[in-house]
């Protein structure tokens, strides 16, 4: 992105790492620009910063998907196919190594 293009408050991501966030405040540091995020309050190059899309997941979305995940592995659990499994392990714990 260029200088021009951001604004505070707008939402970014840094496709290295994936962390997304909002603009708040921007810093030159030896004649690169800087964002500061709020997610992660670390200073980002700008030009290393790409817009978020919309389709970001919000914490609420993140919380069901986790309680799906937890709800399949409970019934899982429960169910004979973990005691087959273990059945068939020598219950060593040997690393290999």
């Amino acid at each position: 992105m260029l200088a021009e293009e951001i604004a505070l408050g707008m939402r970014v991501r840094y496709p290295r790492t994936g962390t997304t966030g909002k603009i708040l405040r921007t810093e030159r540091v030896r004649g690169e620009t800087f964002a500061e995020l709020d997610s992660t309050n670390l200073l980002y190059r700008i030009d290393q910063l790409v817009p978020a899309s919309g389709s970001e997941k919000t914490a609420a979305g993140i919380i069901e998907d986790a309680k799906k995940v937890i709800a399949r592995e409970r019934e899982f659990a429960a169910g004979s196919g973990l005691q087959d499994a273990l059945k068939n392990i020598d219950q060593s714990c040997e690393g290999g190594g």
